[in-house]
């Protein structure tokens, strides 16, 4: 399983944002320079955000992005979604009757992987970016 630099980065910064979110709108070249981020990928991963309405952007001398929703409604899962992230354990689908290795029955261990994928995808389902800001802040305590 591979979760690619799109939805890490993508969950980085909207921690970010969510941080700094009470205060003002946040703009990208901030959070770019806070996280080691390419403001050029940022700008991709919030047009992704903007299009699936987990932020907003604001305009003016003092614009830049707010969350649409509160941080605890935003689970990671959302976030996956919204910049196509697919989290698999396994390259078959599971719908399907033909395995991963291109025979006509799944491997031995399909139903571990397939299992394995769920948990993952429920522990997305279940923390939201409040969980994330607050482990942060618990941290550096």
């Amino acid at each position: 399983m591979k979760l690619t630099s799109k939805g890490r980065y993508a969950v980085m910064a909207l921690v970010d944002l969510a941080r700094f979110d009470n205060i003002n709108p946040v703009s990208l070249r901030d959070i770019s320079l806070r996280q080691g981020i390419s403001l050029d990928y940022l700008e991709q991963i919030f047009s992704k955000l903007r299009k699936k309405e987990i932020v907003q952007s604001i305009r003016g001398t003092q614009g830049g992005y707010i969350l649409k929703r509160k941080a605890k409604e935003i689970k990671l899962t959302n976030i996956f979604d919204a910049v196509d992230e697919k989290v698999k354990t396994v390259q078959c689908k599971k719908e399907s009757k033909k395995g991963c290795n291109g025979k006509s029955t799944k491997c031995l261990t399909h139903n571990l992987w397939d299992e394995l994928e769920n948990h993952i995808n429920n522990f997305f389902e279940e923390k939201s970016l409040e969980d994330l800001v607050k482990d942060n802040s618990e941290r550096r305590i």
